[in-house]
């Protein structure tokens, strides 16, 4: 099935045409993750990618060392950081340290910046990988990474036309609580021709991720949409989006509201109280959180 439509998948194309400075991974990330999906790699083969990129070490040390990992003892090594937290774990941190670099500079006015977008993705990683521990899929490290990059269709349209981000976020509007008034995705369509799910499937593709990043990106406000077999990642996502919308912290201008559809609940088989007691400790954290990998 593909993730859009044709129409919307010439926009998306034509745009990272655009901007190929954000289309195009560090080398150093790239090799990261082809090491991580490849079943042969080591510990060992991810330290030595990782240690040619002195920058890269110490922020993933920085990391691995915050209240985040709530690690006992300070770890002081690569190595001891890839045994501790894994290699899925570690390749999250990598992607996360250039991500992290694409959402600077994006402040467009009140509405946008991408300081809140990061913060907001922050927490919504955060989340996913708490709400996937709680129904023990196995799936924390990839609802992590979801959680990350899920919005990153919005870095898209900023870096590709920022006048049209503008437009769209002056006919969505927020109220005094940064609540939108109006439906962003529909604003994102009629000024762009497509949506940030959109462009976000479509960076995906570009930075040969795994497919599954491509159906988090591109469906992660209406996850039963998705191929079946394709659904329980961006469902967590989807979870995960609202609660950190809740948290008050970080943008969240594509929710008008942030409640849950009982499908999705019922798909994941996550009762009301699970939400409940997982929407209060994101609002007991989400400081923390939204910090964590600043």
């Amino acid at each position: 099935m593909s993730v859009i439509t044709h129409e919307r998948e010439q926009v998306v194309s034509n745009a990272l045409r655009e901007i190929s400075h954000i289309a195009t991974l560090p080398e150093v990330t790239v090799k990261v993750v082809e090491l991580v999906e490849s079943p042969k790699s080591t510990a060992q083969d991810l330290h030595k990618v990782i240690s040619t990129d002195p920058a890269l070490c110490t922020r993933i040390l920085k990391v691995v060392n915050s209240s985040f990992y709530g690690l006992p003892g300070q770890v002081g090594s690569i190595n001891r950081a890839i045994v501790m937290l894994g290699l899925n774990a570690v390749k999250n941190i990598a992607i996360a340290a250039s991500m992290a670099k694409l959402f600077r500079g994006g402040d467009i006015g009140p509405s946008f910046s991408g300081r809140e977008l990061w913060a907001h993705s922050n927490i919504t990683a955060a989340t996913a990988k708490m709400i996937a521990g709680s129904l023990k899929l196995g799936l924390q490290d990839e609802a992590f990474l979801g959680g990350l990059i899920h919005d990153i269709g919005l870095m898209v349209e900023m870096q590709y036309d920022r006048n049209k981000l503008q437009e769209v976020m002056r006919q969505t509007a927020c109220d005094g609580n940064g609540v939108p008034v109006s439906d962003m995705i529909l604003a994102e369509r009629t000024v762009f021709g497509a949506d940030h799910q959109d462009f976000g499937a479509g960076l995906c593709e570009r930075w040969k991720f795994p497919k599954s990043f491509e159906f988090i990106t591109g469906f992660h406000h209406r996850p039963l949409e998705a191929a079946a077999d394709s659904r329980t990642l961006p469902a967590l996502v989807y979870v995960a989006d609202r609660l950190a919308a809740d948290s008050g912290l970080g943008f969240r201008g594509d929710l008008i509201s942030t409640n849950i559809e009982a499908d999705v609940l019922d798909f994941l088989k996550l009762s009301s109280d699970k939400v409940n007691e997982l929407r209060a400790q994101v609002k007991a954290n989400a400081s923390e959180l939204a910090a964590a990998l600043s």
